[in-house]
């Protein structure tokens, strides 16, 4: 992702909320902590984010206060002024947008969802002429991605998965993928970050990139049902230990 207003939009577009308070938070919060708006960015204006969620001026207001509060941003005045994510985004807070239950359940769950979601957004990524701006933003997000520290590893690593999302031409993908990578992102917490295994995350990025670059469908599908399982093998490996 390119980090344009547009592409927020995908992320944190809103079917019309039950409750617009905790919907945008839920949106933002998520936009945050899956990086798409990354550390030391800038949100958009408030004007913006209210016509994005189809929600008030003041209810955005009010959800910034709670970000702000909860240590997510930081407001500054002046000519180049605004609301900006902070630096170092907090690794718990007591806002829960998840509701998740982790453990061995809560894999089987996500993983099926993600075999149905994420299989199907490698292919159909792969099936699309891509224009030579999605190809560029696809090999530097990867590029991102492959060369993170740990510490911000998941999140390079949900933007690439959220942009494959993004390429498979369904804008409605997007917001379902999101929701997911919060899910998986939850219990990735709950295990430790270990070398080899963000190194073998790494080589199948690439084999997925490639297989879709490529314009290879089946490849691509069949590279990441193969990282989805490696990470369902891993997380089923530490958390029923648990139980």
């Amino acid at each position: 992702m390119t980090g344009s207003s547009d592409e927020i939009e995908l992320l944190i577009r809103a079917v019309r909320p039950t409750n617009a308070y905790e919907e945008t938070m839920q949106r933002l919060l998520q936009s945050i902590r899956l990086g798409m708006i990354g550390p030391g960015e800038r949100l958009p204006a408030e004007r913006d984010l209210a016509t994005m969620l189809k929600v008030s001026r003041d209810t955005v207001r009010e959800a910034i206060a709670t970000l702000a509060d909860a240590g997510y941003v930081v407001s500054r005045r002046g000519r180049y002024g605004g609301t900006f994510v902070v630096d170092a985004i907090p690794l718990d807070s007591a806002l829960d947008v998840s509701g998740a239950r982790l453990g061995v359940a809560e894999v089987e769950d996500v993983t099926t969802l993600r075999r149905v979601l994420e299989v199907g957004a490698a292919r159909e990524a792969a099936g699309r002429d891509l224009s030579a701006d999605e190809r560029a933003a696809l090999t530097h997000v990867l590029e991102e991605c492959s060369g993170s520290a740990s510490p911000d590893h998941r999140r390079l690593d949900s933007r690439l998965h959220l942009l494959i999302a993004e390429l498979s031409g369904s804008t409605s993908l997007v917001p379902l993928v999101a929701n997911l990578r919060t899910r998986v992102n939850a219990l990735l917490e709950e295990i430790p970050m270990l070398k080899p295994n963000l190194a073998h995350s790494d080589a199948q990025h690439e084999a997925i990139v490639a297989a879709i670059l490529a314009g290879r469908p089946e490849s691509a599908a069949e590279a990441m049902l193969e990282h989805i399982e490696g990470s369902a093998a891993l997380l089923r490996g530490f958390l029923s230990r648990h139980e």
